[in-house]
């Protein structure tokens, strides 16, 4: 049998969506999956009947309710989008948090988006800091990344290593900076925190 790749994304979300309703009929609570597949092969069946859009949207939604689905699914899935055939070609369709009819997520389901409470920004503690320049004798560029032992770092930078000892970049964490052949630049350093750094 010769099938389109629109035809094999179409028996998949049926038999997923077989699935889904061989569990429910067994009073099981659908994971994530099974109520998107449930959803999109409602949709689907709709389109493939003549429905137009807002019928298609409306049999999308009626597909699965909240208490058919594990908690932390309707955090989980806050919106399905299925390409469907309709009388006038190919429209998408999105349906926006498809089990929520529109009312607050609980604060306490799992997947749910809980904002921390505002605070004032706090300073990291004091350490020492020193400043050096930097030399590259290199024909590539170089870069170090913000919390790697700088007296360790690429022997083609030229700088006074034994003062770098114990030290890194003071950058943010994932920062890096980049020396460009032939350049040189004077960079901040600050001392590891814990304990014995500046054997390192």
């Amino acid at each position: 049998m010769r099938v389109t790749p629109w035809e094999e994304e179409r028996l998949l979300i049926f038999t997923a969506a077989e699935l889904a309703r061989r569990h429910r009929a067994a009073g099981l609570l659908l994971n994530a999956p099974e109520a998107v597949a449930l959803i999109c092969d409602a949709m689907l069946e709709a389109a493939r009947a003549g429905a137009d859009y807002p019928e298609v949207e409306s049999a999308g939604r009626a597909a699965v309710t909240a208490t058919e689905v594990m908690p932390g699914v309707r955090a989980l899935v806050d919106d399905v989008r299925l390409e469907v055939l309709l009388g006038d070609g190919a429209r998408l369709i999105v349906l926006v948090d498809p089990f929520g009819d529109g009312l607050p997520a609980a604060p306490d389901d799992p997947g749910a988006i809980r904002p921390a409470a505002a605070t004032a920004e706090r300073e990291g503690p004091d350490r020492d800091t020193i400043e050096l320049t930097v030399r590259i004798e290199s024909r590539r560029l170089v870069r170090v990344s913000s919390h790697y032992p700088f007296h360790r770092v690429n022997p083609r930078l030229v700088f006074d290593r034994e003062a770098a000892r114990g030290y890194r970049l003071d950058l943010p964490a994932g920062a890096s900076e980049r020396w460009a052949p032939g350049e040189q630049r004077t960079v901040r350093l600050v001392r590891y925190g814990g304990d014995g750094g500046a054997d390192q």
